[in-house]
């Protein structure tokens, strides 16, 4: 069995951690991911610590099912190295600054001249058009200028930046699937076509629910901690030894809760007798139910509310989540056999498939350039092209970078 995009070619530009990440997935769902690395490689490389060897655990986690080029676009000739590759491409993938890849020559236009069938992902901070469209940006940068750190932290803290590269994914989540789209209308169309997609873009979209609130009332959301704007009880609790997450906020669930808490009268108390007043009682519904839940542990909790079918969960650790049967059976984690690392375990694609494998197709490529000349070969370029393409600098092997 192969996988759904089994005869597709990426021809990923992208740097960081958005880029790679969308070409990742691709080649998950078995497209053939051909990575073009500046001289040196991609900055990625870097993100560190922490390190497998000399290459960043984070490149190696988000850069797996590519081969690896070594085009020097700044010399004379790496253009149309890059645009002979274009032309048996499926999909470019860039993550440059607006106008950055038209003046290096590959830029849509020039991509889809030397291919109408392409389709050309640009991924940046904000857009290829507004106001902002010049303004260079990363995850934090996103983040800040995006809203979700204004929303994002205690009542009593400073915002925070969510802990994890949201902006990056978001974006990284976002491109592949106006790939995907892409894909299926060039079936009915015949062409390609440019597709933009903005690390502020994907995190708007990615907070419709607290954005949909402020459009419809004009009130802007407070940091709420682990609480939800719009549903009470739904939050952590302090434990005798840790957090447990309740989510019990419809009416049956309610007075569950307060049957599995003791305190069974709460559930009629007029402050907390719907999920409207207790959203605006947040405070007070806080300080009578936490006391109670750090006289027992954890796992008491979850077991006792579990019976009771209230919706709930310990607060996991990365060990403790890792340590689970559920994930370590799951196939959540995937291994990945890496030449010069040895094994790589990195989440898997969420996706799973009846009939067409959705697995990693090979490991991150350990050097920059390692595949050049077989790329370039694959290509129709002939032994005397790439011997001299790599003697004027114009792509490098792994043996010259």
């Amino acid at each position: 069995m192969r996988g759904a995009l089994d005869g597709v070619t990426v021809l990923d530009l992208s740097q960081g951690a958005a880029g790679p990440t969308c070409a990742m997935h691709l080649g998950d769902l078995g497209a053939t991911i051909i990575k073009v690395e500046p001289p040196g490689g991609e900055w990625g490389r870097g993100l560190g610590p922490p390190f497998v060897g000399d290459v960043a655990a984070a490149f190696l986690g988000m850069n797996r099912n590519k081969r690896s080029i070594v085009v020097d676009l700044k010399r004379h000739g790496g253009t149309g190295v890059v645009l002979r590759l274009a032309e048996r491409s499926d999909i470019v993938l860039e993550s440059f600054r607006p106008g950055v890849a038209d003046r290096l020559g590959v830029g849509y236009d020039a991509i889809a001249k030397a291919n109408p069938m392409a389709i050309y992902a640009a991924i940046s901070a904000f857009g290829q058009s507004g106001p902002w469209r010049d303004r260079p940006g990363v995850d934090g940068v996103a983040q800040a200028m995006g809203g979700i750190m204004s929303v994002t932290g205690t009542p009593d803290g400073p915002p925070v930046k969510v802990g994890v590269p949201a902006a990056d994914m978001a974006g990284g989540v976002f491109a592949s699937q106006s790939i995907l789209a892409a894909l299926y209308a060039r079936e009915r169309t015949g062409g390609g076509q440019r597709i933009d997609v903005s690390l502020l873009d994907a995190l708007l979209s990615y907070q419709v629910v607290p954005l949909s609130m402020y459009l419809a009332s004009g009130k802007s959301p407070q940091r709420l901690g682990s609480a939800a704007p719009y549903a009470a009880p739904n939050e952590a609790y302090r434990t005798k030894d840790g957090y447990v997450m309740i989510a019990a906020y419809t009416p049956k669930r309610w007075v569950a809760l307060c049957g599995v808490l003791g305190i069974p009268d709460l559930a009629v108390d007029d402050r907390f007798d719907s999920n409207e007043k207790r959203v605006n009682h947040r405070a007070a519904l806080r300080e009578i139910v936490e006391p109670l839940f750090s006289e027992r542990c954890t796992a008491d909790w979850v077991e006792a509310l579990d019976q009771a079918d209230i919706l709930c969960g310990p607060l996991l650790s990365y060990p403790e989540l890792m340590a689970e049967d559920h994930i370590t059976q799951g196939g959540s984690i995937v291994t990945v056999d890496h030449p010069s690392t040895g094994e790589v375990r990195s989440p898997g694609f969420p996706g799973r498939f009846s009939h067409t494998p959705c697995d990693p197709t090979g490991p991150a490529p350990p050097i920059a350039g390692q595949h050049t000349n077989e790329i370039l070969h694959e290509f129709g370029f002939t032994p005397s092209d790439i011997e001299q393409l790599n003697e004027d600098g114009v792509v490098m092997a792994a043996s010259k970078t």
